[in-house]
């Protein structure tokens, strides 16, 4: 699809987030092309390791996770812009020609969910931390481990799961997960796809 633009070269191509981040390294692209899952390094980690190397490289996601929790994790990584998989060849090169020049492109579906975000309209809505604290929840963590992996306190993570726990209308760790998985709110974890283990209280 980039081939037929003449005006973009692809310069290098990689299969994980720790190659990607070494490439971008090695080549100094103008746009580097993210998706999301990638074994060793995720594509979010893999965006905020490339922006704090080179804040020069523009790093726009491509990928078919939509959900709020991937979303605002890209854009709070760096990330120029954010497209769907199912984007068509002219809107790809669009929004590569856009990210060169340092403009933000976003999928229609994308922006809608990042205004709903902005305008705060749902007073329900969890913050970003609440959301980083009921992933690692999500994932099996127990407070402790939250607080040492955030750099927060133990007590500061029972705050956020309390008030996750009052803006979903749940009242345990497990219920929360349930319904904010439901609601698109988290990503599954990679560890509950795999074993199938309840999550820990």
């Amino acid at each position: 699809m980039l081939a037929t633009a003449q005006d973009i070269e692809v310069v290098a191509e990689a299969a994980t987030g720790t190659e990607a981040v070494h490439a971008a390294t090695r080549h100094r692209p103008d746009i580097v092309l993210m998706d999301l899952r990638m074994p060793d390094l995720d594509g979010v980690a893999a965006t905020a390791e490339i922006r704090r190397r080179h804040s020069d490289v523009h790093v726009l996601v491509v990928t078919t996770y939509d959900t709020d929790a991937d979303i605002l994790a890209a854009i709070d990584a760096g990330a120029t812009g954010y497209l769907l998989k199912d984007a068509r060849r002219d809107e790809l090169h669009t929004a590569v020609r856009a990210a060169a020049r340092g403009e933000t492109t976003l999928a229609p579906k994308v922006a809608s969910r990042v205004l709903d975000q902005v305008r705060g309209a749902d007073p329900t809505a969890l913050t970003r931390r609440e959301i980083e604290v009921l992933q690692l929840v999500a994932a099996g963590r127990r407070n402790r481990d939250v607080a040492r992996q955030l750099h927060i306190g133990e007590a500061t993570v029972k705050s956020h799961l309390l008030h996750t726990f009052a803006k979903l209308g749940v009242d345990d760790r497990t219920h929360a997960v349930t319904v904010a998985l439901e609601r698109g709110i988290l990503r599954v974890p990679e560890a509950s796809r795999a074993s199938r283990q309840p999550w820990g209280m």
